[in-house]
């Protein structure tokens, strides 16, 4: 690969570029959180009115972790004569502690949202998706992902770099860059003997949530009831994510951005790589979720085609029975539908698929088609 081959768009450094929103918030080493997601005690870094657009900047945590140097502009051009951002080298140089125990994702945020109170659900358009840079990285860690214990298969203590991929401490990470092919952005990743493998490109951010009701400490990797880390590969532009609010503002997040990811995202991460991100925050009342959500409190995407309740839990067998009992409860609580109905339906129709498994809390959703409700509407 050579940065000659990738992609020619203009590097996205704060500051720079198209803002699409009322508001813009870039990811500032004073203002993000890395590894750890707002609780009930954060300040707001934005306080913005309902139904506002805000346009923020996400950083990939890959070239920024201590397994690959915490010197992103380094790492990152080992694979070529790039550009790296400057938010991403001012993180990485600034005191911020990011340690084993500490998740890997750069958290911009918290934002509050006019109105919203407990029992209300933050609803998040997205309306806008921009590749800060046109490369990425997908990195299978040492004790990590779907296949924990038998890969990386490529483990060397000393930091050696393979053409593709940098190998250090039992970490491998493959380096991604987006070209063009056929008329048309594709990811592609070098496949060995000179070859290469093209992917679809399907951004999208991987966090997006709301402050838990709590003081303690809030890990960024397990999703959760508050979203989080939550990896579904469909919340991308012209999507809705629904969140519930546990704190007054909602105190709403995002980060983990995502070029591109298969279900179950195996190898630990996805094409890690950094986004732009424009959403609309609107509140949606309690008293008018029965409506929207049916009979769920949880996170649900929504997109033009389909509705999507999910299901996590550390178990995927329960991860499912959850997804399966509130895609039941938004059919019975939002179309009044009998609930022995609603689960013969879904076996009959609804495609329920693994988000990920390498959260530590698993996820699964489930895909309902709206042509189907059409004449319930």
């Amino acid at each position: 690969m050579s940065a000659e081959t990738m992609t020619e768009r203009p590097t996205l450094q704060p500051g720079q570029g198209a803002v699409l929103g009322e508001h813009y918030l870039p990811s500032r080493a004073d203002e993000v959180r890395w590894g750890w997601l707002p609780n009930a005690d954060a300040s707001p870094v934005l306080h913005v009115a309902d139904g506002a657009t805000v346009t923020l900047d996400t950083l990939s945590h890959e070239g920024l972790l201590a397994d690959q140097g915490r010197d992103p502009a380094r790492y990152i051009r080992q694979f070529g004569d790039v550009d790296v951002l400057d938010d991403a080298v001012e993180v990485a140089g600034s005191g911020i502690a990011n340690g084993p125990d500490d998740g890997p994702h750069v958290v911009t945020g918290p934002i509050a949202v006019a109105g919203a109170r407990p029992g209300d659900v933050l609803r998040v358009d997205v309306l806008d998706l921009a590749r800060r840079v046109p490369y990425g990285f997908v990195s299978n860690r040492h004790g990590f992902g779907a296949l924990a214990g038998e890969y990386p298969q490529d483990r060397d203590s000393t930091p050696t770099r393979h053409v593709d991929r940098m190998i250090t401490d039992g970490s491998v990470s493959h380096f991604a860059w987006v070209e063009q092919r056929a008329g048309r952005d594709v990811g592609v990743m070098d496949a060995g003997e000179g070859r290469t493998v093209q992917f679809a490109l399907a951004p999208f951010l991987g966090l997006m949530g709301t402050a838990p009701a709590t003081s303690a400490p809030v890990p960024s990797v397990p999703p959760g009831d508050h979203g989080g880390n939550i990896d579904i590969k469909h919340a991308g532009v012209g999507a809705t994510l629904y969140l519930p609010v546990a704190v007054d503002g909602a105190l709403f997040y995002a980060g983990d951005p995502h070029f591109a990811q298969g279900n179950g995202e195996v190898a630990l991460t996805a094409l890690e790589a950094s986004l732009r991100a424009t959403v609309r925050l609107s509140v949606v009342a309690a008293a008018d979720l029965p409506g929207v959500l049916g009979d769920i409190r949880t996170p649900v995407v929504e997109t033009a085609t389909h509705w999507i309740p999910t299901g996590m839990d550390p178990d995927l067998d329960e991860a499912m029975r959850q997804a399966v009992r509130h895609a039941v409860a938004f059919l019975h609580g939002r179309f009044g539908v009998p609930r022995s109905v609603a689960l013969a339906y879904l076996s009959a129709a609804g495609d329920f698929e693994v988000s990920q498994v390498v959260d530590a809390v698993k996820g699964v959703h489930c895909l309902i088609a709206k042509s189907d409700w059409a004449a319930w509407a």
